[in-house]
């Protein structure tokens, strides 16, 4: 196992328990009855959103992490001219899918990126309706822990002392490498793929009945949040093609997983990796592919 720099290991570290500890605050309040207001955008806004921010914030202000700034869903959006120097910065959308969290579904993710410039470095996606957590870093690889709560009682201890990289270890040592699939070029075998629950659009619908005309079996799965790139991490699903709005804290904890297990997030324009720290927080359309499945970029084509 390749090992990362005493930075990154704290702040994977930082991070994984920051997630957790916002997908706890997240639950006590999924538990109970659900207020909802409304931003100015007219996207839906809970005091799960603000507690989940809250705790992350926290978290990430300690240590050598803490003097990395940190752009956040929930959180003072900066003017580009007072960010667009930074070398590092988190990245965070401390509860990703509200929608899918208001109707119970489940399928509501945090997600903590650390940004380099413009690339995720590093990446956390927990799902706390189910506990598992997802993760990535740049020398690391991708990884899935199916219960995030056997990790709890070595990242509880984390204090001036931690060995980090003993920790970063053990934490390794509970979790799936991925991608978990096995090789192949996807023509012998159903194709998968996977679209938004709450924000589909008839670009997407019209992409999925052209593949179904040189794929024998296609199927179409519907997912909330970022769990759609831990999917694709994983081998679940093969091709996510995003062809309406995102903000970048949606996507980038997600991109970092899917990169560091060998797949891609693209550009639909441009066949670029999505950058960030732009001057519109924006994502143009994109898609996803998993490390066996970079070849099915050619489905979609610039328009």
């Amino acid at each position: 196992m390749k090992m990362l720099n005493t930075f990154l290991q704290e702040c994977l570290t930082i991070s994984l328990l920051a997630a957790i500890k916002a997908g706890e605050a997240i639950l006590s309040v999924y538990q109970g009855h659900i207020d909802v207001t409304y931003k100015d955008d007219k996207s839906p806004l809970t005091l799960a959103d603000e507690r989940a921010h809250d705790v992350i914030l926290n978290y990430l202000s300690s240590k050598a992490s803490g003097q990395i700034p940190l752009l956040s869903e929930e959180g003072k959006h900066l003017q580009y001219d007072e960010r667009k120097s930074w070398e590092y910065f988190w990245l965070v959308d401390p509860l990703d899918g509200t929608k899918e969290f208001i109707k119970r579904r489940g399928e509501f993710t945090v997600n903590i990126a650390l940004i380099k410039k413009d690339r995720p470095v590093l990446g956390v996606v927990f799902v706390p309706a189910v506990d598992s957590l997802y993760f990535a870093a740049e020398g690391l690889g991708s990884y899935k822990v199916n219960s995030a709560n056997t990790l709890e009682p070595f990242l509880n201890n984390v204090g001036s002392t931690t060995d980090y990289s003993a920790l970063i270890e053990q934490v390794v040592d509970l979790a799936k490498r991925l991608p978990q699939d096995q090789p192949g070029n996807g023509l012998e075998k159903k194709l998968t793929v996977v679209g938004s629950r709450s924000h589909g659009s008839a670009a997407v619908e019209a992409f999925v009945q052209a593949v179904k005309k040189k794929w024998r079996d296609v199927e179409f799965v519907s997912a909330g949040s970022a769990l759609k790139f831990g999917l694709i991490a994983e081998g679940s699903a093969h091709i996510y093609p995003r062809l309406s709005p995102t903000m970048e804290w949606d996507t980038a904890a997600g991109q970092c997983v899917v990169e560091q297990s060998g797949g891609v997030v693209l550009r639909v324009d441009k066949k670029m990796a999505l950058d960030y720290n732009k001057r519109d927080l924006r994502n143009p359309e994109f898609f996803c592919t998993g490390k066996h499945y970079r070849h099915l970029d050619n489905l979609l084509q610039p328009a």
